[in-house]
This record gives structure tokens, sequence and C-alpha cells, in this order.
């Protein structure tokens, strides 16, 4: 078996300001050689789902998921909810997908593989963030109806603009980013005296590999969208 693994992030499939629908190709060159597949969050955009409804968005990223896993039986798929995609619908289906498909498990904050941290990174939205307040956070992304036409069209100009490559980088300064993961991570009792040497995280649309803070190792994929860099990341165990 083999004993690759890999880590993507922020695919925000649906969103029409994604490119992840051309990198199917490359998703399942990487789930057929490896041992581990994490799917660290904001993998489907339900808010800014181009589909006639968060309904319908719900299916189709299931249907999406089940392509992905099914025909990679020797790969151990890991799917870590995001913002965008902790949608009510979607996680209250998500238990009966798990049962159907032996080889996939899902995660609403982490899981922890060997020395390393996967997660999705908006705990870095608070400097104290737990679990109740993540949810709070993410509460205004599970709601039942999508974004519309003018929303869409301001959000495409800013992409155009570049403003969102700006914006990010503005809201997430990468210090602050990594100290409050590493804090997040020692609280939920993941630290270096535990083992821990690698952080896994996306949210942020930042590509980082290998950024050291505090002892450890901090590494995002980035997103496919334009003017940002996006890679499946190679990951450690």
């Amino acid at each position: 078996m083999s004993e690759k693994h890999v880590f993507v992030s922020d695919l925000h499939l649906f969103s029409r300001r994604s490119h992840a629908h051309l990198l199917a190709d490359d998703l399942y060159r990487a789930a057929a050689g490896a041992r581990t597949f994490v799917l660290g969050g904001d993998i489907f955009d339900f808010c800014w789902t181009t589909l006639p409804s968060v309904s319908h968005t719900v299916e189709a990223a299931l249907a999406w998921l089940r392509r992905l896993v099914e025909p990679h039986p020797e790969c151990e798929f890991h799917f870590i909810l995001g913002n965008h995609d902790a949608n009510r619908r979607f996680t209250r289906l998500l238990p009966e997908f798990t049962a159907s498909v032996p080889n996939f498990a899902w995660h609403p904050y982490y899981v922890r593989l060997g020395g390393s941290l996967f997660l999705h990174g908006d705990v870095a939205e608070g400097a104290a963030m737990d679990h109740e307040r993540l949810n709070q956070y993410r509460a205004r992304w599970c709601r039942e109806h999508k974004h519309g036409p003018v929303a869409n069209r301001v959000y495409d100009a800013a992409v155009a603009a570049h403003l969102h490559r700006a914006i990010g980088t503005a809201a997430h300064p990468t210090r602050r980013v990594v100290r409050r993961l590493a804090t997040y991570a020692e609280r939920m009792g993941h630290g270096l005296a535990n083992g821990l040497r690698h952080v896994y995280f996306g949210h942020t649309h930042s590509a980082m590999a290998g950024y050291r803070y505090g002892g450890l190792a901090f590494h995002n994929g980035g997103a496919p969208m334009r003017g940002l860099r996006f890679r499946i990341v190679d990951a450690v165990v």
C-alpha cells in the first residue's frame, strides 16, 4: 500500500470563481496513489453555488464525493468541515453517506493523524476560538438560500481587481494565523509535548509550505481561484 498522504482545501466547488472543476483528473490521480487523502474544508461552496438551489448543491456535493472516494478503496479519506460547506442540510446527510462508504470519515473540526493535525483553519478568525464560538462563526454560512446575482457581480468585480487577494492578506496576517492555530491545537491537546510536528490548514487561501512557528511547521495549499496559488499538498503523517 502507498505511504503517500495528500491534503487539499478551499476548492469552493460550484462557485463560479473557482477553477477546481479543471482539477478533477489531478485529484483522481492523487487519490489513486495515496494511502490517506484529507479534504480540509470549503471543498464545496453552498452560499455561492451556481446550481439552482442549495438543495441541488448538496446532492451534487455528495455525488462528487462518491465519485472521488468509491473508485479508490485502498485510500482512506477524511473530510473536514469548513465555514463554506458547514451547511445544515449537508451535515445532516454526512453520517448516512459515511455509513455507506467504508473508507470515508468526516470531522466537524479537525483530525489528528500521526504527528500532523489537519483542520480548515477558520479557528484563526478569533483570538480564543473554541468549538462553540466556531459554530457561531460558521452559522452565517448554514442558511438554506444562496447569494443572488447582484452579490455575485460584486464578488466577480473584486476578484477581477485582485481585491480578494489584498483583503485576504490584510485580514489574515501569517504570523497571527499560525499563532492562533498553534494555540487552538494546544488547547485541544495537540502540542509539541503530544508529538505534534505539522499543521495543515486552509481557509486563508494563502499558500505556504513549512512555515515555522513555535516548533511546528505550517502548510497551506492555497485556493484554485484567479490570482491565487494552489497545489495538492504532500503531507507527512
